[in-house]
């Protein structure tokens, strides 16, 4: 496990962005029937979704991120040539090759000597984003970063109870720079790719290469229907080890630190599910004012959910003065990641809603 701080590196900035269509419950109710979807969403916390495909079915994460850079950029006062490095992390980046952090660049034009590349991680990817950047700027070999993260529900089956009304679609971009007067950011972060197939899409990629049977959908346990290239999620396993894991993880970060519950102001964690939160909060003996929520409106956003719920939740308090910040990923790899942090005040414009038009439809002319 990775434990320690990072000194002289100030979060400046995080601008959220969701496609503007909101999730219509239609689909699920007549799939599901209408009280089953009602104690599903008991459970998750989610109310509202936003879905890029029915805004438009060919948005990608990087159109969410290439309206919320520019916005950042523009209120942080940043010149464009100032940013050091981009870093994308999603797991729908828009190519197999090349890294969409590259398509990125070039589409925010940003300067030939930044440094441009992706990371695939979900639920934890925004920590190690902000350790990665923090690192490197830490090492003073740059000054600025962008930390882009994302996912979308392209590979969720609408016909399955595990996950069909819990994801949603987002990005958001976070600023980061040298700073001498911040304080040390608290790093903790582990992995245990033994549980690699409890969260997964089985076909699609190399080791399950798609044909005309991965793509069938077909009905699984608990009358779920999904196919190969679908998300598969095993929801006992992964209860079990985010009990088994985060709690420690977030008393090593508080120990490190030297905070405790009541020093510090909220603990934002990855939003997995209401259910879940509510336990882990419990467990720890945080009060639930203190752990903010951002499901109802957006479901659980992958890699995004995190700076989502600061821009949803805490957006007045932390744009206007220091806060001290835990913030926890977990999930699919199986990897984890938490960051102590004080921050604040920060640019923090509203959640961006992006319409059909922002889409640059990259690729048509290729191969036709």
């Amino acid at each position: 496990m990775i434990e320690g701080p990072i000194q002289g590196v100030r979060l400046a900035g995080i601008a959220s962005a969701v496609p503007d269509h909101m999730a219509d419950l239609a689909g699920p109710i007549q799939a599901f029937g209408g009280e089953e979807v009602e104690k599903i969403l008991c459970s998750t916390g989610t109310r509202r979704r936003r879905l890029a495909e029915q805004t438009n079915p060919r948005m990608c994460v990087s159109d969410l991120c290439a309206v919320a850079a520019p916005r950042l950029l523009q209120d942080l006062g940043w010149d464009r040539d100032s940013v050091d490095a981009l870093i994308f992390i999603s797991q729908c980046p828009d190519y197999r090759l090349p890294a969409t952090a590259c398509v990125l660049q070039a589409r925010l034009g940003l300067s030939k000597n930044c440094a441009a590349f992706d990371v695939n991680l979900g639920c934890s990817g925004y920590v190690y984003g902000l350790w990665l950047a923090g690192s490197m700027i830490a090492a003073r070999t740059i000054r600025r970063a962008l930390v882009t993260v994302g996912d979308m529900t392209l590979y969720s089956s609408p016909l399955d109870r595990a996950q069909a009304l819990l994801f949603g679609d987002a990005a958001c971009v976070t600023a980061v720079e040298y700073s001498e007067d911040a304080e040390p950011m608290w790093f903790t972060l582990g992995t245990d790719g033994r549980g690699y197939k409890d969260l997964i899409i089985p076909a699609g990629a190399n080791r399950i290469r798609p044909d005309q049977q991965t793509g069938i959908r077909k009905e699984a346990e608990n009358g779920n229907i999904r196919s190969m290239e679908d998300v598969y999620m095993n929801g006992g396993e992964i209860f079990a080890f985010t009990l088994r894991e985060v709690p420690g993880m977030i008393r090593s970060v508080l120990e490190k630190a030297n905070w405790s519950v009541e020093t510090t102001d909220a603990f934002v964690l990855h939003q997995a599910n209401q259910f879940m939160l509510n336990h882990l909060a419990k467990r720890m003996n945080i009060p639930s004012e203190k752990v903010p929520l951002s499901l109802g409106e957006y479901g659980n956003t992958s890699s995004a959910s995190i700076p989502i719920t600061i821009s949803h939740c805490l957006r007045p308090r932390i744009s206007s003065e220091p806060m001290n910040l835990v913030m926890a990923g977990f999930g699919v790899g199986l990897s984890w990641g938490a960051v102590a942090m004080r921050c604040g005040p920060i640019v923090a414009p509203p959640v961006i809603e992006v319409d059909r038009s922002a889409i640059m439809e990259y690729g048509q002319e290729i191969g036709s």
